[in-house]
C-alpha cells in the first residue's frame, strides 16, 4: 500500500474517513474521537522515494563509508547524516538505500522532505495512521507524528526512515526517529556541516563529487544506453574533469550532448568557451533526470541563507573572492590580509540606526573567520586549515556559478583587492615555502584569467612579476617561458611596446630563456630590450644595467666568455658608481664577473672576487638568504677549480647542511 503526501493540507485537515477510522463529533464543549481498529498491510511505502538518475553509478566506495558507519552506530539510533554541496548525489545515494528496502521487503519506508519541518510532521502523522501507531488520533498532525516516534521506538518492524534536504537543524531537533530495538533506520541529507546534526550517536558521511572513474563510466554508460555511442570519443576523461566529476552537471551535459548530437570533444569547447554562460551550456531543459533546478540555482540555492547569517551581508562578497581563485584551495592566510579585510568592509551594509549615516565598522580577522565557517557550514567552499596552503576550496562550477551572477563593475576592484591579497602574504624568497609559492602561483593565474586583464590595466600588477619571478625561482623553466611570453604579449597589447612595464616583461622572457638553455633566443631579446631602454631610459638606469647583466650571462652560456667578461665589468663599474657598492645589484654584477673569471680559467681573479661577494652578501641578507648559499657554492666550486680540495669540501659540507635545513632533503 502506497500513501502519498497528499500536499500540505493533508496534515492539517483530514477527515478520519479519509483512511477508514470512523467519524468525528463535535460540539461547542469537546471533541469526541472514535477509532475502529483497521488491519495493516505491509509493507507500507509513505512519500515518494525518487527514482535513479539514468546510468546511475553504485559509487562502492561511498557506499562502503555509509555501511561502515551504520555497523559502527548503537542501536538505540542508528542515524547516517548525509552531507556535501548541491548536486553531488545525497538524494540519490539515499533513494538508492530506500529503493533497496522496498526490494527487500523492509516494512515501513518513510521518505519525508526536510526542507520545512513541517512537511516531516505531516509524513509522519500519516504513516502514524496506516501503521495504526498507538495514541494516533487522526485530528492533531503534531501528537499523530509524536505516535510514530513512539512506535518507531519500540516496534519490531523492519523500517527507514528518508530525512531529504535538512535545512534547519533547530527545528528538526525534536524529530529524529530511534530505535530501541535496533530494528530502524534514520538516513538523511544536507548541504549543511552543522555540527547539531551528528548530536546524540549521529554518523555524518561526507559526500563529495564522483571519482574520475565513475564520471567518465557514467558518461559512457549514459550515451551508450541513449544508443549514442559515437558521441563518445578520447576526451571523454576530460570533459569529465572539466565538469568538476559533479553528478548533477554531468547528468546536464550527457542529456545537452543526446539532444544536440554533439561528441565530446565539440561539447568540451563549447562549454569551455567563456563567452558561454551556465545556462547555455548546461540548459534547464537538459533536466532529463528531474533534478528540477537550473544548475547555478542548485549550486547556490543555499547563498542567500548564508547571506543572512552573522556576520550578516558578507558572505556573497566572500564567496566572489573565492570564486575568482583557484578551486583546488588557496592559503587561510588571505582572509587576513588588510586587502580582502577592506574587500569585504566594502561590501557590508550599515546597519539601520538613528546614526545611519555612519559607514559600516571595518571587518574584522575573526569576522571574516567567521564568514567562512558560515560558506562551509552552507556546503558553498570547503574550510579546513588541516589542507594548507589550499585550506579554503570551492566547486569549479559554483565558482563559475557565482562570477556570472557578479556585476559586471565588480571583477575591477575584486581583482585588485586579492591581488594585494595575494602579493601581501607572498614570502620572500618562497624557495624556501614549495607549496605555499605554488598555491599562490595558480591562485594568480586563476585571478588574472577570470578577471579580464584587470591586472594589466595602467600597469602591470606586481603580483604577476612575482608569480614569473617564482617560477624563475623554482626552476620551472619552461613554465616559466610560457608564462612570461604570453604576460609580454599581453602588456605589448594592452599597455603598449615602449611602456617601462612591458620591457621589463620582456627581460624577464628572455632569463626565462636563458634558464630553459634557449641562449640564442635570450640574447636576441635582451639585445633588443637593451636597445629600447637605452633609447628611453638613459644607460645608467638600473633597469638599464639589469639587461646588460643578464645579457653578459647569455654571452657566457652561449660560450662567449670574453664578451660576457667586457660586460660584465663594465656593469660592475657602473652599479658600483650608481647603486653604491652593497646594493644587491651591485653584489650579483661581482659574483656574475667572477663566473665568467672562471669559466675563462683566469682562477687567481675568480676566487678572491667570489670571497668578496660572500662577505657582501652574508652582510646585506644574511646567512641564510638563497643567494647566500648559492653563493658560498659558487665559492667552494672556485676553490675547487683553484686545486684547494680541502676548503672546497668544508664549504660544501656546510652549505649542503644548511640546504638540508632550510630546503628540505
Amino acid at each position: 500500500m502506497t500513501v502519498g503526501d497528499g500536499g500540505v493540507g493533508a496534515g492539517r485537515d483530514v477527515s478520519h474517513n479519509a483512511f477508514g477510522q470512523g467519524s468525528q463529533v463535535v460540539d461547542n464543549r469537546q471533541t469526541h474521537i472514535h477509532h475502529t481498529p483497521r488491519e495493516v498491510t505491509w509493507p507500507l511505502e509513505v512519500g515518494t522515494v525518487p527514482g535513479l538518475a539514468s546510468a546511475f553509478q553504485p559509487r562502492s566506495a561511498l557506499r562502503d563509508q555509509v555501511d561502515a558507519a551504520r555497523a559502527q552506530g548503537s542501536a538505540a539510533v542508528l542515524t547516517q547524516v548525509l552531507s556535501g554541496g548541491g548536486g553531488v548525489g545525497k538524494s540519490q545515494l539515499a533513494a538508492a538505500y530506500a529503493g533497496e528496502a522496498l526490494r527487500d521487503g523492509t516494512d515501513l519506508v518513510l521518505w519525508a522532505s526536510a526542507v520545512e519541518v513541517q512537511q516531516v510532521v505531516t509524513l509522519y502523522a500519516q504513516a502514524a495512521v496506516l501503521v495504526a501507531a498507538p495514541g494516533t488520533t487522526g485530528a492533531d498532525p503534531e501528537r499523530d507524528a509524536r505516535a510514530l516516534l513512539s512506535w518507531l521506538a519500540t516496534t519490531n518492524r523492519r523500517w527507514l526512515v528518508v530525512l531529504d534536504d535538512i535545512t534547519d537543524p533547530t527545528a528538526i531537533r525534536g524529530w529524529w526517529p530511534a530505535s530501541r530495538t535496533g530494528s530502524g533506520w534514520v538516513l538523511a541529507t544536507t548541504r549543511l556541516h552543522d555540527a547539531s546534526l551528528t548530536g546524540n550517536g549521529r554518523r555524518r558521511v561526507r559526500v563529495d563529487v564522483y571519482t574520475p572513474v565513475e564520471a567518465a563510466s557514467y558518461l559512457r554508460t549514459r550515451l551508450t544506453d541513449d544508443e549514442a555511442g559515437h558521441l563518445l570519443d578520447d576526451t571523454v576523461d576530460e570533459l569529465a574533469a572539466a565538469l568538476g566529476y559533479l553528478p548533477l552537471a554531468l547528468g546536464h551535459a550527457a542529456a545537452y550532448m543526446l539532444n544536440q548530437d554533439l561528441t565530446c570533444t565539440r561539447y568540451l569547447k563549447l562549454y569551455n568557451d567563456s563567452s558561454r554562460r551556465l545556462h547555455e551550456v548546461l540548459p534547464e531543459a537538459a533536466d532529463a533526470d528531474g533534478y528540477g533546478r537550473q544548475i547555478a540555482t542548485t549550486l547556490l540555492l543555499s547563498l542567500d541563507a548564508a547571506q543572512r547569517t552573522e556576520p550578516a551581508g558578507l558572505a556573497r562578497a566572500a564567496l566572489q573572492v573565492a570564486a575568482y581563485l583557484d578551486p583546488a584551495g588557496h592559503p587561510y592566510a588571505l582572509w587576513n590580509t588588510p586587502a580582502v579585510l577592506a574587500h569585504l568592509t566594502a561590501h557590508r551594509a550599515p546597519a539601520p540606526a538613528p546614526d545611519a549615516a555612519e559607514d559600516a565598522p571595518d571587518v574584522t580577522a575573526e569576522e571574516a573567520e567567521a564568514v567562512l565557517r558560515v560558506l562551509h557550514r552552507y556546503a558553498l567552499i570547503t574550510n579546513d586549515r588541516r589542507q594548507e596552503p589550499r585550506a579554503v576550496r570551492i566547486h569549479a562550477l559554483t565558482a563559475r556559478a557565482i562570477r556570472e551572477t557578479t556585476p559586471v563593475a565588480a571583477p575591477a576592484r575584486l581583482a585588485h583587492a586579492t591581488a594585494e591579497a595575494l602579493l601581501g602574504m607572498w614570502p620572500d624568497p618562497d624557495v624556501t615555502h614549495p607549496g605555499l609559492a605554488a598555491a599562490l602561483r595558480t591562485n594568480t593565474d586563476h585571478l588574472h584569467r577570470h578577471t579580464s586583464n584587470h591586472l594589466l590595466q595602467h600597469q602591470v600588477h606586481p603580483v604577476l612579476y612575482r608569480a614569473g619571478n617564482s617560477l624563475l625561482y623554482a626552476g620551472l623553466a619552461s613554465a616559466a617561458v610560457a608564462y612570461w611570453d604570453t604576460l609580454s604579449d599581453l602588456s605589448q597589447q594592452i599597455l603598449g611596446s615602449d611602456h617601462l612595464q612591458t620591457l621589463t616583461t620582456r627581460n624577464n622572457l628572455a632569463q626565462s630563456y636563458w634558464q630553459a638553455g634557449r641562449t640564442s633566443e635570450a640574447i636576441a631579446v635582451h639585445e633588443a630590450v637593451l636597445t629600447d631602454q637605452e633609447r628611453l631610459l638613459g644607460s645608467d638606469h638600473p633597469d638599464t644595467l639589469t639587461t646588460r647583466n643578464n645579457l653578459a650571462q647569455s654571452y657566457r652560456q652561449a660560450g662567449r666568455t670574453s664578451e660576457a667578461i667586457a660586460v660584465h665589468e663594465a656593469v660592475l663599474t657602473d652599479r658600483e658608481r650608481v647603486l653604491g657598492p652593497d646594493h644587491p645589484h651591485t653584489l650579483s654584477s661581482r659574483n656574475n664577473l667572477a663566473l665568467a673569471y672562471g669559466q675563462a680559467g683566469r682562477t687567481a681573479e675568480a676566487t678572491p672576487l667570489h670571497e668578496a661577494v660572500l662577505a657582501g652578501i652574508e652582510r646585506v641578507l644574511g646567512p641564510d638568504n638563497p643567494d647566500t648559499l648559492t653563493t658560498r657554492e659558487n665559492l667552494a666550486l672556485a676553490y675547487g677549480q683553484a686545486g684547494r680540495t680541502s676548503e672546497a669540501i668544508a664549504v660544501h659540507e656546510a652549505v649542503l647542511t644548511d640546504q638540508e635545513r632550510l630546503l628540505g632533503p
